[in-house]
C-alpha cells in the first residue's frame, strides 16, 4: 500500500524555521511494509496529483483551512484521506467533511487498526487512540526527513502531556493530567545515533516531570557530552540541584512561558504558580549565569491586558536580555478551556477562525476587556517588530549575560533573524491558499 504522509504549512507558501515533525515519522515507524512518500509544505511545495492510496494529514488549528484544501484536492483524485493531531482530535465531524477518517488521541494502536481496514477496503470514520497508553513501544522513522532542509537542530521526544492544565492550552485536554515517559535506555540509543555536533531540541511541552524521574535523565544525558534545549516550567528555577544539574546534563536554552507580568492575567490562565516560582528577572539572572539561554513566550489578551501592560513586558524582555521572546495573541483554539469560556461568554469575533476565508494571520478573533481588538492585534504586532529591531538583536547577541561559545552566540543571531523574517512573512497572511 502506498501511502502519502503530509505536513501542511498555514498556506501553500515555505517557511524558514521549521524542524522535523515526529509525529509523523511515527506513522512511518508503524507502517514498515507500506511504500511512504513524506511531503512538509513548510520547506517544500507538496503535490496534489501524486497517485497514492492513503493520504495522512497531520492537522494543527492554524494549518486546518490549508490541509482540508489538500484533502480535497486528493479525494477528488479517488485517494483516501486520513487526519490526525489536535484539531481533528477535538472537532471530528469538520475534519470528517473532508476525510474519510480521522485518529483522535495518539496515533499508536489506532494507525494500526486504521491500516488493516484501509488494505480491507473498510475505513471506519473514527479510531481512538489511547493517551494513557505506555510508550514502552515508542518508535519513529527518520529517513523520511532524509534530503529535506530543516533547522540543523534534531528533535527528540522523553515524554508527552504536562503536569498543569493552563487555560489557553488544549494538552491537558488531549492527554489529560498524566504525564508519560519513554524507557531512558531507548532514548538514550536515539540521541547516541544522532550526529553529535547538532543542538537537540526536546519536544515534550514540560521536559519537568515528576523531580526524581528528571533528576535521572539529567544524570544519564550527561555522559553522553551533547548539548540540547527544551521547553520546560519556571518552577525548575527554584531547585539549585535541579538547576546544576541541567547545566551538567547540557542543557544550553530553554523556552519558559512566563506569559504575564501581571499576576491578575497569571490567576485567570491558571498559572499563578508562576509567581511562587521565583521573580522572573532572578529566574533569567540565575539561568544565565549558569550559561543557559532564554526563549520566553508571553501571551497578551488577558483581562488585565492594556497597551501600557504590553510595553512593559516587552520592556522586561529587551532589559533581561532574553536571546528569543514570542509575544502570541490569546488565542481560542478548540479543546482549550480559554475557547469554551470565550464562547460561553459571547466573545468569539469569528466561532470558526480557522476557516474563515476572511481571517488573516495577525486578526483578532475575540473581544478583549482592556482594549479593542484591533488595538490588541497592533499591539502585538508592535511588540514584535520592536523587539526584534535590528539594533535590539545586536545588543543581545553581543552582549548577552551568559556566558557562551561562538558557535553559540551564531546560533542566537541565526534564530532572531529567521524569527524576525517569519513575523514579517506570515502577518496579515490568509490561511490557506
Amino acid at each position: 500500500m502506498k501511502i502519502t504522509l503530509i505536513r501542511p504549512n498555514l498556506g501553500d507558501y515555505r517557511s524558514s524555521d521549521a524542524m522535523a515533525p515526529l509525529d509523523l515519522a511515527v506513522l512511518a515507524a508503524r507502517a514498515p511494509d507500506c511504500d511512504i512518500s513524506f511531503y512538509d509544505e513548510r520547506i517544500e511545495p507538496v503535490p496534489l496529483d501524486v497517485q497514492t492510496d492513503l493520504v495522512a494529514l497531520s492537522v494543527e488549528t492554524y494549518t486546518a483551512r490549508r490541509a482540508y484544501e489538500i484533502a480535497d484536492a486528493y479525494r477528488a483524485h479517488g485517494a483516501s484521506v486520513v487526519m490526525t493531531g489536535y484539531h481533528p482530535t477535538f472537532l471530528p465531524d469538520e475534519a470528517l467533511r473532508h476525510a474519510d477518517a480521522v485518529v483522535i488521541g495518539d496515533a499508536e494502536g489506532a494507525w494500526e487498526a486504521l491500516l488493516a481496514d484501509a488494505r480491507a477496503g473498510k475505513l471506519a470514520p473514527r479510531y481512538f487512540g489511547n493517551v494513557e497508553r505506555p510508550m514502552h513501544d515508542y518508535r519513529i522513522e527518520r529517513r523520511i526527513f532524509d534530503g529535506k532542509r530543516y533547522l540543523p537542530i534534531e528533535v527528540v521526544q522523553y515524554g508527552r502531556g504536562c503536569r498543569f492544565g493552563c487555560e489557553f492550552c488544549s494538552v491537558h485536554s488531549f492527554y489529560g493530567s498524566s504525564v508519560r515517559h519513554r524507557a531512558l535506555d531507548g532514548l538514550l540509543e536515539e540521541i547516541a545515533a544522532l550526529p553529535a555536533n547538532r543542538l537537540l531540541f526536546f519536544v515534550d511541552d514540560n521536559l519537568y516531570g515528576p523531580r526524581e524521574e528528571f533528576l535521572a535523565l539529567l544524570k544519564a544525558l550527561a555522559p553522553l557530552k551533547r548539548r540540547w534545549s527544551c521547553q520546560i516550567s519556571i518552577d525548575v528555577a527554584r531547585d539549585d540541584v535541579l538547576m546544576d544539574a541541567l547545566v551538567e546534563a547540557g542543557c544550553r536554552f530553554m523556552l519558559i512561558g512566563f506569559e504575564s507580568l501581571s499576576a491578575d492575567n497569571l490567576r485567570q490562565m491558571g498559572k499563578s504558580w508562576n509567581q511562587i516560582s521565583g521573580a522572573y528577572r532572578d529566574v533569567v539572572r540565575s539561568l544565565h549565569l549558569r550559561g543557559i539561554g532564554l526563549y520566553g513566550s508571553f501571551v497578551f489578551g488577558y483581562d488585565a491586558d492594556t497597551p501600557e501592560v504590553i510595553e512593559r513586558t516587552v520592556d522586561f524582555a529587551l532589559d533581561a536580555r532574553l536571546e528569543l521572546a514570542n509575544f502570541n495573541a490569546l488565542t481560542p483554539t478548540p479543546g482549550s478551556p480559554l475557547y469554551a469560556r470565550l464562547q460561553r461568554e459571547n466573545r468569539l469575533v469569528a466561532p470558526d477562525w480557522w476557516i474563515d476565508p476572511l481571517y488573516r494571520y495577525g486578526d483578532p478573533i475575540f473581544q478583549p476587556r482592556g482594549l479593542s481588538a484591533d488595538e490588541l492585534a497592533l499591539a502585538i504586532f508592535d511588540a514584535r517588530k520592536r523587539f526584534y529591531r535590528w539594533s535590539a538583536i545586536a545588543r543581545r547577541v553581543l552582549d548577552g549575560d551568559a556566558p557562551r561559545s561562538w558557535s553559540e552566540h551564531g546560533m542566537v543571531a541565526i534564530a532572531n533573524v529567521i524569527t524576525r523574517r517569519e513575523i514579517f512573512r506570515k502577518q496579515y497572511r490568509h490561511l490557506g491558499t
